[in-house]
């Protein structure tokens, strides 16, 4: 499995919907009056895309956490961060163990497994899990242009 490989994956969907995001990437997020931070694999803003536009620092006591985690659990289990999270308000978090993907959905304290995502309401566990088996068996480019034209076919654009 290439780790990276789940990362386009909201980026190239998001282009080809045309929905408007921002990739903080993996942005060390620090809360001083929890005492607690966090550095995801990934992230991203949509839903709150336009309240952190064009922002150079983060402040999670003032602007909002991001709407989408992604971590790559391959070698080091993320369940610990899990909490951290949930603390800082993270609403969703997509974990890769090497098998599959889990969309996860904070609901209260804790996190819930959803077959769709909240960030991409379109996209479900089902779909990351085909796209990154086909993305085992093509380079990266052509994978790229797969992910696009499903995108497209998804929301109903076309090529």
């Amino acid at each position: 499995m290439r780790p990276c490989s789940i990362w386009p994956c909201p980026r190239t969907s998001n282009c080809a919907r045309n929905i408007e995001y921002c990739n903080a990437g993996s942005t060390t997020f620090k809360r001083e009056d929890l005492e607690r931070g966090f550095e995801p694999d990934s992230c991203f803003y949509v839903q709150c895309a336009a309240q952190i536009a064009g922002k150079k620092r983060l402040d999670l006591t003032a602007d909002p956490p991001p709407d989408l985690v992604l971590e790559i659990d391959i070698t080091h289990p993320s369940l610990d961060k899990l909490s951290i999270f949930a603390a800082v308000g993270v609403p969703e978090v997509w974990r890769y163990d090497g098998e599959r993907v889990r969309m996860l959905a904070l609901a209260g304290d804790s996190y819930v497994e959803r077959e769709r995502s909240l960030a991409f309401p379109a996209l479900q566990s089902v779909h990351l899990a085909e796209l990154l088996a086909v993305s085992q068996q093509m380079p990266r480019t052509a994978w790229l242009r797969h992910v696009r034209v499903w995108a497209q076919t998804q929301a109903g654009v076309g090529n």
